[in-house]
């Protein structure tokens, strides 16, 4: 369906902005009453034994503790039954690799939270670099109060397990967006909106200023300030030995960025247009455009890697060695040094594949490209990611080099495995690289998955645009649309949708069974699991910065119109019908299943939309709003609004039209999207009188919606079960 500025209604008034009071005791009655409501109709006799079962995926002590290694330890974050709230902890690499490892736990979250009468959130820890031959001891520790994403940082000291005290000079940097980055042992760079310091028009750090021991925050000098209207300020110190620099970034929007390094106390911007991303490493700086890049007479495809010299690039050499092309079906994702290679990690039609370059040997091939080598350790329909294990580990106790990497790789019916590898140059001298790598760590399996199927189909969009999805489902799937089908996408940010193991979906979706039609000879009818579909639409990252950028602001009805062609696509092949099939979303994921719930409400039976975007008008004045318009448009700009009305969920709805079922779910302490959007669209379709509309809010748990594993399990059950009754045995 197009969608256009004619065919939208005119705009109706807000009768629920009273709702806007997120703490208003009013407000809060009226989000209790709606949960209520929905628990009556949701933890019935199956929903238990639902939750149960995602609990005991969630708090298995049999999933891999994925680590991050510093000096010669391995930290790592984990939370089960025991420790709802977790544990970060460290092993040394001989234990980590035991079935049992010995943990050194660090710190308690449970006990702090229990202690401090905090209900904190561990959202990471940031190490100082120690001397030359010294362990790794002091670290700030991000703590949100409530899973939200102001942070308070502590400074921590891991050798006596525990906080640096105030009085005796520790960091405690009030809770607040923003960020934090060590200049020395006695020097903080910050960037924060606490004690008074201004925020930009999206709630973020506007200031960062260089914070002493033991001073005070509010009076401490600045550093590095960026206009209003800009998205934020972050400033970071690169403290790698012989490579020392300080660098800010003045954040446009999410796209446009200016980058500087600080000289002679001077900051110095990178001369590259803002689309451009750059990162540094030690000699090197690379950039990758989001739109095709002029320069010196060549111009460089968007979604391609080059490199510079670092020093080289800011003394005017333009020439640039190009690392990556990208081509129709294939994009960077990401990359990681290792001390002498880069890792390039790659989408080839949303399958992984990884190259590694080395540097020191440049290929045969146009532009200066460094030789390159393929990683052979993607199957097909699968996500490999290769990353550093730590790159300047020259003589580690463990055995290990700056050279080592790790490899986690999943897929929809694989569960994910973590090895670990070397790489090394050939020995004849030819180009190229040889890789090792060994199993460390393997997940267990949640459910029956070789008794399912992953397949990739290709939809046909309305301008013509192929649409990858996967589709997971039981082998020899009858094909005669009666199978309850749960559609999920996401479709904004460049964010690529991947194959990814879910215990969750396994044992909520595809394992659950119901007796939906009589059999072909007309007997007992058939007991059937559901069919669970990953769509890659446009707005996402799959196919680099060029698919992204195809469904940006005018044209967002692009990512609907695909994820529609998709739901059209498995009606038509037989998988599901319009009784059968539903579809879930979350924040801009939200925004797409509330477009598919207002403008394709004859394709779907079923919508679970959850913290969710839905009031574009207004979404430019939620805390992290302004720094949106990049990706929809500014709704106070007139001819802007014309077209964000076309996908703004709020103002679509209409009188007489036959909606499907609806479960809206937020949460009160989001910060990001915050729950008001989900409020007045589940107030406003009740008030229309539109059936079978259902609401849930949680009353922590920030914009992810849960903050431990009871809460996600809850989470999780409430939007799965709702799927599952209303497309597989009726919500009644």
């Amino acid at each position: 369906m197009t969608t256009t500025a004619a065919d939208s209604a005119p705009e109706p008034v807000d009768e629920n902005v009273w709702l806007e009071e997120i703490y208003g005791e009013e407000q809060l009655a009226w989000v209790k009453e709606q949960n209520s409501r929905t628990e009556d109709l949701l933890e019935d006799a199956d929903y238990a034994g639902l939750e149960g079962s995602i609990l005991e995926v969630l708090d298995s002590t049999d999933r891999i503790a994925m680590v991050g290694k510093r000096g010669d330890w391995y930290y790592n974050f984990w939370k089960d039954r025991h420790n709802p709230k977790g544990l970060w902890r460290r092993t040394t690499w001989e234990s980590y690799c035991a079935d049992s490892p010995e943990w050194d736990v660090l710190l308690d979250v449970d006990e702090l939270a229990a202690a401090e009468g905090q209900e904190w959130v561990f959202h990471g820890a940031t190490f100082l670099r120690p001397g030359a031959g010294e362990p790794y001891r002091l670290a700030l520790l991000a703590l949100s109060p409530d899973g939200g994403d102001a942070n308070r940082y502590r400074e921590f000291d891991v050798e006596s397990r525990s906080f640096v005290d105030q009085a005796r000079g520790g960091f405690d940097l009030p809770t607040a967006k923003g960020n934090v980055s060590w200049l020395d042992a006695d020097t903080l760079l910050v960037a924060s909106t606490a004690d008074g310091l201004p925020k930009t028009a999206s709630s973020y750090a506007r200031t960062a200023v260089t914070l002493k021991r033991g001073a005070e925050l509010a009076g401490a000098p600045l550093l590095f300030e960026v206009p209003e209207h800009h998205m934020m300020a972050v400033v970071a110190h690169d403290s790698t030995p012989g490579f020392e620099r300080t660098f800010a970034v003045d954040y446009i929007d999410f796209f446009n960025r200016r980058n500087l390094v600080l000289r002679d106390g001077e900051w110095v911007q990178i001369d590259v247009p803002t689309d451009v991303n750059v990162s540094a490493h030690r000699e090197w700086l690379l950039f990758r455009p989001q739109q095709d890049w002029a320069i010196d007479g060549t111009t460089y495809p968007a979604g391609s890697l080059l490199a510079c010299g670092f020093e080289d690039y800011l003394a005017g050499a333009r020439e640039l060695a190009v690392l990556f092309a990208p081509d129709a079906r294939t994009s960077l994702q990401s990359w990681s040094w290792t001390r002498n290679f880069l890792l390039l990690n790659l989408l080839k039609d949303v399958s992984s594949e990884i190259r590694v370059l080395d540097p020191s040997r440049p290929s045969d091939g146009p532009g200066g490209a460094w030789a390159a080598t393929l990683l052979d350790a993607c199957p097909p329909l699968h996500d490999v990611n290769a990353y550093a294990v730590d790159d300047e580990d020259a003589e580690a106790s463990d055995g290990g080099a700056g050279d080592d990497f790790w490899l986690v790789a999943t897929g929809f019916t694989t569960p994910t495995t973590l090895m670990r590898g070397t790489l090394e140059r050939t020995s004849d001298g030819t180009p190229g690289v040889v890789s090792r790598h060994a199993v460390v760590k393997a997940s267990p399996s949640f459910f029956a998955d070789a008794d399912y199927e992953v397949q990739q189909h290709f939809a046909v969009s309305e301008d013509g645009t192929r649409v990858p999805y996967f589709q997971v489902a039981p082998r020899n799937l009858a094909l005669d649309g009666q199978n309850p089908t749960q559609l999920s996408g996401y479709g904004g940010f460049e964010v690529s949708r991947t194959p990814a193991y879910s215990g969750t979906v396994g044992r909520a979706w595809l394992e659950r069974r119901t007796s939906l039609s009589a059999g072909a000879d007309g007997d007992a009818p058939h007991s059937r699991g559901g069919v669970y579909v990953v769509a890659n639409i446009r707005g996402g990252g799959e196919y680099g910065p060029a698919w992204h950028r195809a469904a940006l602001q005018e044209n967002r009805h692009k990512a609907y119109q695909d994820f529609a062609a998709v739901a059209r696509d498995l009606i038509s092949r037989g998988v599901t019908s319009r009784e059968r099939l539903g579809c879930v979303g979350g924040s801009n994921g939200g925004l797409l299943v509330g477009n598919m719930l207002t403008r394709y409400p004859e394709l779907f039976g079923a919508v679970s939309c959850g913290v969710p975007l839905l009031d574009m008008r207004g979404y430019t004045r939620l805390s992290a709003g302004h720094s949106w318009i990049a990706e929809y448009g500014d709704p106070d700009v007139p001819e802007q609004w014309e077209y964000i009305r076309t996908f703004s969920p709020y103002h679509l709805l209409k009188d007489g039209v036959e909606y499907p079922e609806t479960f809206i779910w937020t949460a009160t302490s989001d910060d990001r999207v915050g729950p008001v959007q989900a409020r007045k669209m589940a107030a406003r379709m009740l008030a229309m009188g539109i059936p079978n509309v259902w609401f849930h809010e949680a009353l922590e748990g920030g914009h992810a919606g849960a903050s431990d594993n009871r809460q996600a399990a809850a989470l999780q059950a409430r939007s799965q079960h709702f799927l599952w009754k209303a497309l597989a045995g009726g919500l009644a």
